[in-house]
């Protein structure tokens, strides 16, 4: 079959829209090359990027091509030094806005940066919360699939306490994202 066809039937914006979200893919995948999850898999960090990705597509009533963007980005200030100017420069400023919104400030101690999370958890935007809440998401499934070795039990669940209380926190988390977020919770005594 000739693909000619079914390209003519795409409008050019979606077209656009998909190649600026697999060069996203492919920026965030060449940035974060060299790490791994923490969990006993060990699994290239970039598979949480997508997942992150998905699940946000996948909650949104409308297209929002920014927000999966950022959503594929959203580690990339706090983990592998990029910067918000150089996301400015290639993604545009929403995309930097949104990104710069769930990072956290690794000049910070670890409890503090946790604390922080809570805190300003509802004063984030709509559109940043449900990346917020689509991390915790694929953080948690992680943490039931494939922990970090070096992890209690009792870690473990401390870390979904704290997750826990970060989305409770969010002001308007999206619904679906939440719902699955509240199924994976109660997974915590399965641990």
């Amino acid at each position: 079959m000739d693909p000619a066809p079914a390209r003519s039937q795409r409008s050019e914006g979606e077209l656009g829209a998909v190649q600026e979200i697999l060069k996203a893919a492919h920026f965030a995948a060449s940035r974060h090359s060299d790490q791994r999850r923490k969990g006993a898999a060990a699994e290239p960090y970039v598979n949480h990027l997508l997942e992150v990705a998905e699940l946000v597509s996948g909650a949104l009533g409308a297209p929002d091509t920014n927000l999966v963007i950022a959503a594929l980005l959203h580690d990339t200030i706090e983990d592998v030094d990029v910067t918000r100017d150089e996301l400015v420069r290639i993604f545009g400023a929403d995309v930097a806005g949104l990104v710069g919104e769930v990072t956290d400030d690794k000049s910070l101690p670890k409890a503090e940066r946790k604390r922080l999370q809570i805190v300003n958890a509802p004063k984030k935007s709509v559109r940043a919360q449900v990346i917020k809440l689509a991390d915790k998401i694929s953080n948690l499934r992680a943490m039931l699939s494939s922990p970090p070795a070096d992890w209690s039990v009792a870690r473990r669940r401390e870390y979904f306490e704290w997750a826990k209380q970060v989305v409770d926190a969010l002001s308007a988390p999206n619904p679906l994202l939440k719902a699955e977020f509240e199924r994976l919770y109660r997974q915590v005594g399965t641990m």
